[in-house]
């Protein structure tokens, strides 16, 4: 978005156009930009607000209601922090005693948005003048955020008052076409994390997000490596120095699940996976198999959320864990919710095993007569989509299976889902 077209979505006309077009239907976009324009709006605003009415349908996973009144562009919506987790961030930093810090990295302005709306003062900064325009927008109502186009790397920490920095690094840059390009590498962020880790030596109480996918190896010692997850989607890693950080370093899961109560009460429930991965122990099949939530995999805590399950790995080096009784584990919606620990796995009832070969299987689910197939796999080079049609499936029956590795053999686990646990 160029600052001409933020311009005019921002005058009352653009803005009251904007808040008066129906709710987003990719099917009537086009027709709606051409209704737009036949009435005498400017083709350029036209496409602009029809652009914004779509980015606020999908921001409303993240920022709920208040999408309604935000603006967006796609790469910083991709990147925008969920509110949830955003209010998580935020609750480090009370905890920590701290009142003022800085967001070196805003973006339109999502965890920015959370630190104000808690009562921490936020100097919020980001270096395209367009994006830092939509955030100053996007915190308005709250005179604890200031914005500023600025490099927050070279903000005066000490003569701003600020007691701790946050940054969400830029992860993706421009591609062909338009299109952007996910960086895996930590040292092609913007800015790169050396660079805010550093930071740390003027202001202890530093935060980082980073990619899910960042890698254990090279980690910085004295930090709280944190993955999140969000119902069974794995959303973001963050580092947290200092104060920020205080059972101190090491690797960890915070696995959040939401659900609404038959009242229409919403409720999130979560539960901290924490510590150094032990060795694990590895057996067997049992009765019951559980696939770890996908933040406790990526932390590397699979052998703690065993322990945790009163189970064990089917195999050293495969994220699935089997018991032989059912594991005693809160479920994802408590007739009790206020203070429940949320569900660390996914659970399945083992009602079968063999090795895995095309004809066996196909005999079995044909005996069975299957027709709709669910085809789950972790550690085997099998695609689903191409054993389905292998398989030519014609029954009218329901089954689940899961492909995998048990004592360095490949398996097939005919099983039955129970939900999260």
């Amino acid at each position: 978005m160029d600052a001409a077209i933020l311009s005019k979505l921002l005058s009352p006309d653009g803005w009251a156009l904007l808040g008066a077009l129906p709710p987003y239907d990719e099917r009537q976009a086009m027709k709606t930009v051409t209704t737009l324009r036949a009435q005498g709006v400017a083709p350029d605003l036209a496409a602009a607000v029809v652009t914004q009415s779509r980015l606020r349908a999908r921001a409303r996973a993240k920022f709920g209601d208040f999408a309604d009144g935000m603006l967006f562009t796609a790469d910083g919506l991709e990147q925008a922090t969920r509110l949830l987790v955003a209010a998580l961030h935020a609750r480090r930093y009370l905890d920590a005693g701290l009142t003022a810090l800085a967001d070196l990295t805003c973006g339109i302005g999502a965890d920015s948005l959370a630190f104000a709306g808690t009562g921490l003062r936020v100097v919020a900064t980001d270096l395209d003048e367009c994006t830092a325009a939509i955030a100053r927008w996007n915190l308005r109502h709250f005179p604890e955020a200031d914005v500023r186009h600025a490099d927050g790397l070279g903000l005066d920490l000490r003569a701003e008052g600020i007691e701790g920095v946050y940054a969400d690094p830029a992860r993706r840059v421009g591609g062909p076409g338009g299109r952007s390009r996910r960086i895996f590498d930590p040292r092609a962020y913007e800015p790169p994390l050396d660079a805010v880790w550093a930071l740390r030596e003027t202001v202890p109480a530093v935060g980082v997000k980073v990619g899910p996918g960042i890698a254990h190896e090279g980690l910085p010692q004295d930090a709280e490596t944190q993955w999140v997850s969000v119902d069974g989607d794995v959303v973001e890693a963050g580092l947290w120095f200092g104060p920020l950080a205080p059972d101190g370093p090491g690797r960890s899961a915070l696995v959040l699940r939401t659900f609404t109560d038959d009242d229409g009460k919403e409720h999130t429930l979560s539960r901290t996976v924490r510590g150094d991965d032990d060795e694990p122990e590895v057996g067997a099949v049992g009765q019951y198999l559980y696939e770890p939530d996908g933040a406790v995999i990526r932390a590397g805590l699979v052998a703690r959320a065993a322990a945790e399950l009163g189970g064990r790995l089917v195999d050293p080096t495969i994220a699935y864990v089997t018991t032989d009784d059912p594991a005693d584990l809160p479920s994802a919606r408590p007739t009790e919710p206020a203070g429940a620990p949320a569900p660390i796995a996914t659970g399945y009832r083992v009602l079968d095993t063999m090795p895995f070969g095309l004809k066996r299987l196909k005999s079995y689910l044909r005996d069975r007569n299957v027709g709709r197939l669910t085809i789950k796999k972790r550690g085997t080079a099998v695609v689903p989509e191409q054993l389905r049609k292998q398989l030519v499936l014609t029954g009218t029956e329901e089954a689940t299976i899961v492909l995998t590795r048990v004592a360095g053999n490949q398996q097939v686990l005919v099983v039955d889902p129970l939900g999260a646990v």
